[in-house]
């Protein structure tokens, strides 16, 4: 998104962007409206800030939707209607500059909205600012981050689409970063950090770029950005990441460029698994899940969940593998009570 100054409160310009609402009506719900789309597209005029969004689905055909947005974030997955039905659907936008990664394009001004789906049919929208949203932060590398172009893709892209209205993803995520560079670029950790709010949950998965991060280091850093979290109230869980799709001769991953033991022998997922034991901070072992998955697909099966196919990267994962990984995170997130059940989507 564009920077730009604000020169009118957002009331007023969430009045702009959308149908006007008759003056008797003004203590009831705003109306759904198609104003601002096309068959595939919708645009918000929205200053940066968080926002619900109630879509309408369905048309006189059997149809169905999936929303997307921002930078190629998923944010509802595909929902089916029946003819002539009509469903309502639900989730919490964030629209922040940059709008992808933070060292990124500013990208454009407002909540931009993709309708896809093997049978799109939207049958209207409402966009209101978030009360009171519960926030959740991603701290990572390109392996999490919104990556601006296909194919790459990475799992906080597709976290969105699990979640239910009324919490966000703000995906802080950033291509090619290690926990030094997170932590020194004041464009990243510097900037996030006052972000945080009493509450917020903001995971970190950072390892695949500290490929000469010695290991006092590494875990020094990890313990300064869970003391960081713990400062502004919010509460840091710690992710391993997610393995690379390198096998040994016998189809398992046990081997130091799958599992992610860098180059001066640094164990990372071993690390943070210690750190987050010794700070008493949740953890998602998405090292052990990703790599239970990988090996049970197998060489040619696992395939599909990373980028071999086009790019012969066996390290990023394909919008199927993001949406995979993504949803390891979820299981997680709901086992672990960090979300309440009720605000995940399970579907």
């Amino acid at each position: 998104m564009r920077r730009f100054k604000l020169v009118v409160p957002a009331a007023m310009t969430l009045a702009a962007a959308l149908p006007a609402v008759p003056a008797q009506a003004h203590a009831g719900p705003r109306p759904f409206g198609l104003g601002h789309c096309t068959a595939t597209a919708c645009h918000f005029d929205v200053p940066p800030g968080t926002y619900d969004v109630t879509v309408l689905l369905g048309g006189d055909s059997a149809s169905s939707t999936s929303v997307g947005g921002e930078t190629r974030r998923a944010l509802l997955p595909e929902t089916a209607a029946a003819p002539g039905a009509r469903t309502v659907r639900g989730f919490t936008a964030d629209v922040r500059t940059p709008e992808g990664e933070p060292t990124g394009p500013d990208g454009t001004a407002g909540l931009d909205l993709a309708i896809g789906g093997t049978a799109p049919a939207l049958a209207g929208i409402r966009v209101v600012p978030a009360r009171h949203p519960r926030q959740i932060l991603l701290v990572g590398d390109s392996t999490v981050c919104d990556q601006p172009a296909e194919p790459y893709t990475g799992w906080g892209q597709q976290l969105p689409q699990y979640l239910r209205t009324g919490v966000s993803v703000a995906n802080y995520a950033d291509s090619g970063e290690s926990t030094v560079t997170y932590l020194e670029n004041p464009r990243l950790w510097a900037t996030v950090q006052p972000l945080i709010r009493p509450g917020d949950l903001v995971l970190v998965q950072l390892a695949h770029n500290d490929k000469t991060t010695d290991e006092a280091t590494y875990r020094a850093n990890l313990e300064t950005l869970v003391a960081g979290v713990r400062e502004k109230g919010g509460r840091p869980v710690l992710v391993t990441p997610v393995v690379r799709r390198w096998f040994n001769s016998d189809g398992t991953l046990d081997n130091d460029i799958a599992l992610l033991v860098n180059g001066l022998g640094v164990n990372h997922p071993a690390v943070i698994r210690e750190v987050a034991a010794a700070e008493g901070v949740p953890l998602i072992d998405l090292t052990a899940k990703t790599k239970a998955l990988v090996e049970s697909l197998g060489v040619e099966g696992s395939k599909a969940l990373y980028l071999y196919d086009e790019k012969r990267d066996n390290t990023h994962t394909s919008a199927y593998g993001a949406t995979v990984y993504a949803g390891l995170v979820r299981d997680e997130l709901r086992a672990q009570h960090l979300v309440p059940q009720g605000e995940v989507r399970m579907g």
